[in-house]
């Protein structure tokens, strides 16, 4: 699995894509993506979850997340990109001693 983070700040966003925004907001990484932004609207990060495919790497995945963030149709500039691939990362359990 790969989480998508994009920050960018939105271009021309109208009410009813501010309504959107707001009704499309969460923390949370998913597959349709979701929005944080400033008090204002203007600025926005966009988590997105994207399932790998048997050979796709971290370009492959930020574009599945762009194509996700173009679904939501609001007219955007992206400052900045990161790709996390969950599979590298390693878990450390404590053992508990009694």
């Amino acid at each position: 699995m790969f989480r998508v983070t994009i920050s960018g700040k939105f271009d021309g966003l109208g009410e009813e894509g501010r309504a959107a925004v707001l009704a499309a907001g969460g923390t949370a990484f998913t597959e349709a993506g979701t929005f944080t932004h400033d008090q204002s609207v203007s600025a926005f990060t966009f988590r997105c979850q994207v399932a790998p495919g048997p050979n796709d790497d971290e370009n492959e995945a930020a574009q599945g997340a762009f194509a996700a963030l173009d679904a939501h149709g609001h007219p955007y500039k992206v400052l900045r990109v990161a790709v996390t691939d969950m599979r590298d990362i390693k878990i450390r359990r404590k053992h508990r001693r009694d």
